[in-house]
C-alpha cells in the first residue's frame, strides 16, 4: 500500500510557478445591497457574513435572493469565480473564500471581492484560501480595528502556486474526499458525544435523586448558608482601566467550576465595601430571558490570591463553617435537572426572569455524608472528563481529526518554489 508521503510527493510536483492573485485574474469589489432588498424568489446573492455562516469551499446556490431589479447596480460573479470576504471579526478570519459554481450569476455584497478571469481549477483556489500559505501572508496585509479588512489591492499581492491544471484538479478531487469524510466522521464523533452528554447528565441525575432505602438529610439553604450580592455602584467608566478582577456573568453562565482567575477587570477604590468570591463559593445568575436558564451555577474551585469580585448581575452562595460541603460534589448538585428545576421555580418574570432570593432561601438540598459527597464527585468528573475535557475523550478525537486533515491539506497546497 502507498504511504501518505508517498501519495502527496507522487501528487504534488516540486517545482512550480508563483504569481501574484491579481496576475492570474482580476480583483471586483461587490456592491451594497441591504436587508430591505430580500426577497423569497430573486436575484441569487452572497453577503460577506454568511460566506462564514453558511458556505463552504463550493457553492452551486444561494440561501437568499434580492430584488431582480437590482441586477443592473450590482456587481455579479458567474461560474468559477471565487468570492472573497473583505471583511471579518479577526485577522484570523478575514479572506475566506467560497468558489461559486451555481449556474446563475450570483450579487456580491460590497464587503466581498469576486477574483474573475483566473483561469484555474475553482475548487482548487478555493481551498487555496483556507491553506496555512495563504494566511501567513493575508495576516501580514490585514488591518484590523473594530473588524479586520483586507483590500483588494492587497490580496492581489498575494502570491499562489500554479500547478498544471490536471494537478489542481486532482488536488482538489483528493481534498474534496477528505473534506466530506473528516465532516462524516465529526459527525458521527459529534453524535457520540452528545450520546455521552445524555449518558452523564443520566447518571448525573440518578446519583443525586438519592431514590434509597435511606435517602440522606435534607437541609434548607437559608440554615446552612448566606447569600451575597455582586459588584454595586459600578458605572460603565469603572469596567475600563480597573485592576481588580471579577467573574462574569458569561463566566458563571458558561463555566459549572470556576478554576482559574478571570481575565475581566473592574476599578474598585481602597476603602470601598464589595463582597469577595473565595473558594467553595457557588456563584449563581440572577436572571434571564428564560426561566429554563435562570440561576445557572459555577462552583469555586481555586483559592483566590488577590481580591475577586463578582459581577452585579449574580449573586453568591457561602456555606456555613459547620456544613461540610465538597466542592466538587456542589458542581453536579447545583446543575443537576431536580435541583435545576427547583431553582427556575424561584424566579418569576414575563420578558426577564428574576430569581427571589426569598424563595431561593428556601431551597432544600440533599447532603449526604462526605464520603459519599467525594464518591458521587469523583464518579461524575470522570463521567464529565470523557465529554468536556479537551484533554481526553471524543472532544480531542475531533480536534485530532481536524488537525490531521488541516496539515494534509496544507501538504496538497504546498510546492517548492520553480
Amino acid at each position: 500500500m502507498t504511504d501518505a508521503g508517498t501519495f502527496l510527493r507522487d501528487l504534488t510536483p516540486e517545482d512550480v510557478d508563483r504569481k501574484p492573485l491579481g496576475e492570474i485574474g482580476t480583483f471586483i469589489r461587490g456592491r451594497r445591497f441591504t436587508k430591505a432588498d430580500y426577497v423569497e424568489v430573486g436575484l441569487p446573492s452572497i453577503h460577506y457574513g454568511e460566506i462564514y455562516t453558511t458556505y463552504g469551499t463550493v457553492a452551486f446556490g444561494a440561501r437568499r435572493f434580492v430584488r431582480p431589479e437590482l441586477r443592473s447596480t450590482l456587481r455579479l460573479a458567474g461560474k468559477g469565480d471565487i468570492v472573497i470576504a473583505g471583511t471579518g471579526e479577526n485577522v484570523s478570519e478575514v479572506g475566506k473564500a467560497v468558489a461559486w459554481m451555481g449556474d446563475e450569476p450570483v450579487a456580491v455584497h460590497d464587503d466581498c471581492f469576486i477574483l474573475t478571469d483566473h483561469g484555474m481549477d475553482p475548487e482548487f483556489l478555493s481551498y487555496f484560501f483556507q491553506s496555512t500559505h495563504f494566511h501567513e501572508q493575508k495576516t501580514r496585509l490585514a488591518s484590523e480595528s473594530k473588524l479586520a479588512r483586507i483590500s483588494g489591492a492587497n490580496l492581489a499581492t498575494i502570491l499562489t502556486p500554479i500547478p498544471a491544471v490536471e494537478t489542481q484538479v486532482a488536488i482538489a478531487q483528493v481534498l474534496k474526499q477528505m473534506e466530506r469524510l473528516e465532516a462524516e466522521l465529526e459527525a458521527e464523533l459529534e453524535a457520540e458525544l452528545e450520546a455521552r452528554r445524555r449518558q452523564y447528565e443520566f447518571y448525573r441525575d440518578s446519583l443525586l435523586s438519592f431514590q434509597t432505602e435511606t435517602p440522606p438529610r435534607r437541609i434548607r439553604l437559608s440554615d446552612v448558608a448566606v447569600l451575597y450580592g455582586g459588584l454595586t455602584g459600578k458605572s460603565k467608566q469603572d469596567f475600563s482601566g480597573g485592576d481588580s478582577r471579577f467573574v462574569s456573568y458569561t463566566d458563571v453562565f458558561a463555566l459549572p467550576t470556576l478554576r482559574a482567575l478571570p481575565s475581566n477587570l473592574v476599578r474598585v477604590e481602597p476603602g470601598e465595601r464589595q463582597n469577595r468570591v473565595v473558594r467553595g463559593d457557588v456563584l449563581f445568575t440572577a436572571s434571564s430571558e428564560s426561566a429554563a436558564e435562570v440561576g445557572m451555577s459555577s462552583v469555586v474551585m481555586i483559592e483566590p490570591d488577590e481580591p475577586l469580585y463578582l459581577n452585579s448581575f449574580c449573586f453568591g452562595l457561602r456555606f456555613n463553617d459547620d456544613i461540610n460541603i465538597d466542592p466538587r460534589f456542589a458542581r453536579h448538585l447545583f446543575r443537576s435537572t431536580p435541583i435545576r428545576w427547583a431553582i427556575a421555580k424561584t424566579a418569576s418574570g414575563v420578558t426577564r426572569f428574576n430569581i427571589s432570593k426569598d424563595r431561593f432561601r428556601r431551597l432544600e438540598i440533599p447532603v449526604p455524608s462526605i464520603a459519599d459527597q467525594q464518591r458521587i464527585a469523583s464518579t461524575l468528573d470522570a463521567l464529565d472528563a470523557l465529554v468536556n475535557d479537551l484533554g481526553s475523550g471524543l472532544p480531542a478525537e475531533i480536534a485530532a481529526r481536524r488537525t490531521q486533515y488541516e496539515h494534509y491539506r496544507d501538504r496538497l497546497l504546498s510546492f517548492k518554489p520553480a
